[in-house]
């Protein structure tokens, strides 16, 4: 078994391409299930940020894997191949998991160190969990990823100089008018970016804020813990008339604002600038606002070098969380290179207990007058000295697995106690486990191409014969 991180993110791939992987959070119980019965997975996690998109896998072979994994990606999003590979990475085995480690604790973000991260890599694992895309080794990893995490923000001061991207959005603002008093400033989205964006206005001293939601309760709901102001959605343009800056983060899959809506407010504004800042992924601003007289427009990409002052000092916390990956990536190492013990251990009692069973029957066939009584307690102690046998030889080998040369200490441990029937059954029934799932997800694939072709065929033929009676699939 391999383990693949697959992805873009904001050091890769520019904001007009990472908005087009983005996956919306009603949409991944369906995008995990499709990738799950993608050829050659057997575990899988999909972290979707707005500055990354990646692919978490084990699979059982790495041959091949990545043409079908590109297949799935061109299926799911919808872009050629041609398209996005020059953008994607591909991470195999310790470098993946190591990457992951540094993800989870903020290494990896733009705004190194920055928080939110942890939580949706909790959130992708948790998610994965509920739709059974993961197994042993995910669901160990993931744990380690988060515990890795915690410790991140618990034990270190990586955490105390604020550079989130929504504080960098607000530092920006900053930048432009010096101070937010006598400044309007309008939130559109009422979510945890959002909420995190009010807070840092509120510390900067502004005093007059907007807030604009798709759903109004919420939009409600953060405007009162800001003394501010909250708009409908159909009320933006009114808000977008009042304002002097605008910072948008909301997850909508569409522009939420458009060139021809701030267009048609700009004659109400009587040449006062207007300000946009848009951080979220997919944009919720047109790009070509920043063609309209006295708008400036800046997106999640040009944030990067707003608070390089406070990330020189994260980075110098970020040296003892790498101590930290490390110390996590030997611990699971260790934990791997144990874990095909298992089978052998398995095999060793399964043949214990077959010797056990075969000697014992054969014993009581010649002692047939022994009470019920006595058998169980023949049964009982002959099975307590063979458990006994058997543990330091337990204990031992699990110590060796552990060693770097392990997979050949096993190897011998098998042959001396000659424990290969064992394992081939074992191996076998896996095997046999394997192919069942395998036949089960062909045939998935072959009733979801049959029932296209099927839609394909009924639509081609109304349309060839628009005055004869076809029933054609929605």
């Amino acid at each position: 078994m391999h383990i693949l991180a697959v992805g873009l993110n904001y050091r890769t791939a520019p904001v007009e391409i990472r908005e087009q992987f983005a996956i919306a959070a009603e949409e991944m119980p369906l995008a995990l299930r499709e990738l799950k019965m993608t050829t050659s997975v057997l575990e899988c996690v999909i972290i979707s940020t707005c500055n990354r998109t990646e692919i978490y896998l084990v699979v059982d072979r790495n041959q091949m894997c990545g043409h079908h994994i590109r297949a799935y990606m061109e299926k799911r999003f919808g872009v050629s191949r041609e398209a996005f590979n020059p953008y994607l990475y591909f991470m195999e085995d310790g470098e993946a998991i190591r990457h992951l480690f540094r993800v989870s604790c903020g290494l990896d973000s733009m705004i190194i160190g920055e928080t939110q991260i942890l939580g949706q890599v909790r959130d992708a694992f948790l998610l994965a969990q509920r739709e059974q895309a993961t197994g042993t080794l995910f669901n160990r990893i993931f744990k380690q990823a988060i515990t890795v995490g915690k410790r991140a923000q618990t034990e270190t001061a990586i955490g105390e100089n604020p550079v989130s991207v929504s504080y960098a959005a607000v530092e920006l603002g900053k930048r432009i008018f010096g101070q937010f008093e006598g400044k309007t400033v309008l939130l559109i989205g009422a979510g945890k970016m959002s909420e995190l964006t009010a807070k840092h206005l509120n510390a900067g001293g502004a005093e007059k804020i907007l807030v604009v939601n798709r759903t109004a309760e919420k939009a409600r709901e953060l405007a009162g813990k800001m003394n501010g102001v909250a708009f409908s959605l159909e009320q933006l343009p009114q808000a977008l008339a009042m304002a002097d800056i605008v910072i948008s983060s909301t997850g909508s899959q569409e522009v939420v604002i458009s060139k021809e809506m701030v267009a048609a407010v700009l004659p109400a504004r009587r040449n006062r600038p207007l300000f946009m800042i848009d951080i979220a992924v997919p944009r919720d601003i047109d790009p070509g606002i920043a063609e309209l007289a006295d708008v400036f427009l800046y997106d999640i990409d040009d944030l990067e070098t707003m608070v390089a002052g406070n990330l020189e000092e994260r980075r110098k916390e970020a040296a003892v969380i790498e101590k930290m990956i490390a110390e996590e990536y030997e611990a699971y190492d260790l934990w791997y290179r144990t874990l095909g013990v298992a089978p052998v251990i398995q095999a060793l009692q399964t043949k214990a207990s077959r010797i056990h069973e075969d000697t014992l029957d054969s014993m009581l066939k010649k002692l047939p007058s022994l009470t019920e009584r006595e058998e169980t307690i023949i049964r009982r102690l002959t099975k307590s000295m063979l458990n006994q046998m058997m543990r330091d030889p337990i204990l031992r080998v699990k110590e060796m697995a552990g060693e770097r040369d392990g997979a050949e200490a096993l190897d011998m441990f098998v042959k001396l106690l000659a424990l290969e029937e064992q394992l081939a059954e074992k191996e076998a029934e896996l095997a046999a486990a394997q192919a069942a799932e395998a036949e089960a997800r062909e045939a998935l694939e072959r009733v979801e191409r049959e029932s296209a072709d099927t839609v394909k065929r009924d639509r081609f033929a109304a349309a060839l014969l628009p005055n004869r009676e076809i029933a054609v699939q929605p």
